[in-house]
């Protein structure tokens, strides 16, 4: 489908969630309606969240200018983007805890396995991680691995680097023409056939070694474990919770990332036929309502393309030129 219409999808997603996050969900219902606000204002403001992935865009881009895509290459490069947004004053949006502890302790000069959050799974890994999914020309091995280093920089758990492999996955799927209704089975059996894949060559040692786990292996079966959790059933509650109702009953919260990429799943299953339907549903949400739509609009955008979107919403957002110069390198 569209690499321009899954990255401005997240934008979208991520601009109407932004008025709702912090809210109750009586609260957004009674301001917006029981399915969500529907409309993007002039200038259109966005979030932390596409701010990061607009850095993680960057640091692939550079370092694809002399391929094959290697950690050595994409490490330094990620690092640089994510400190110029730490330092820079456009990073008011109410930016996440551990992305501040990380970034600040990057700037003292530890190396990133120091300088991450071990215990953190927050969304903050995976609402950034859409370009991976999107960039062209990546194996399936590289495409993993990137996506989880690109987490393991601010977020150390293995939830958070698996999470974030599922969504970068999830939207190469999508866009690569899996239909919407098979994504749930399809980030299981990945969950399942991953379970024990420590990728060592884009890691490391030292990142596992912070863990009592005991070996990689371990380490690393804890993620892909409460990712499948997360992500068991999605089709039935499809059924019976159904699209009038908080999304977060479906899939959590979405404060971490396991739960950000389930639900925002969810909304997409709920609106297969809808981008617009999918990411109001995101923003009505009782959670983390900008990473939650966020993800869904990266999703719906891959799936249905710039005709999914309302045409003058691609005039109004935030950062649209930005966004349009990584689409047009990547289409």
């Amino acid at each position: 489908m569209s690499v321009k219409a899954s990255l401005f999808g997240l934008a979208f997603g991520d601009a109407l969630g932004k008025p709702t996050e912090f809210r109750s969900y009586d609260a957004i219902v009674a301001t917006f309606g029981p399915r969500g606000p529907r409309d993007l204002p002039p200038g259109a403001l966005v979030t932390d969240d596409t701010q990061m992935a607009l850095a993680v865009a960057d640091a692939l881009i550079s370092a694809q200018e002399a391929p094959p895509l290697t950690p050595d290459r994409l490490e330094p490069r990620l690092r640089g983007r994510f400190l110029h947004w730490w330092a820079s004053p456009e990073n008011d949006r109410a930016p996440g805890n551990t992305c501040l502890a990380a970034c600040q302790a990057m700037s003292r000069g530890l190396p990133w396995w120091e300088a991450t959050v071990a215990g953190s799974k927050g969304c903050g890994a995976n609402m950034r991680v859409t370009p991976m999914g999107l960039v062209p020309g990546l194996t399936e091995d590289e495409r993993a691995g990137a996506a989880q280093l690109q987490a393991a920089l601010t977020h150390g758990h293995p939830t958070g680097l698996a999470a974030s492999e599922l969504t970068a996955l999830a939207v190469r799927w999508l866009l690569d023409g899996l239909p919407v209704a098979e994504l749930p089975a399809a980030l299981r059996e990945r969950c399942s056939t991953q379970r024990e894949v420590y990728r060592g060559d884009w890691l490391g040692d030292q990142l596992w070694r912070r863990s009592p786990a005991g070996s990689p292996e371990r380490f690393i079966a804890t993620g892909w474990d409460e990712c499948a959790d997360a992500l068991a059933g999605l089709e039935d509650k499809v059924r019976w919770i159904g699209p009038d109702a908080d999304p977060c009953l479906a899939g959590g919260a979405g404060w971490v990332a396991e739960e950000a990429l389930a639900t925002a799943v969810y909304c997409v299953l709920l609106f297969p036929d809808s981008p617009v339907d999918a990411i109001a549903r995101g923003a009505a949400s009782s959670g983390d309502s900008d990473s939650i739509a966020c993800l869904a609009g990266a999703f719906a955008g891959a799936v249905h393309g710039e005709p999914g979107w309302p045409t003058p919403w691609f005039g109004l957002i935030e950062y649209r030129d930005e966004l349009s110069r990584i689409a047009a390198a990547w289409s």
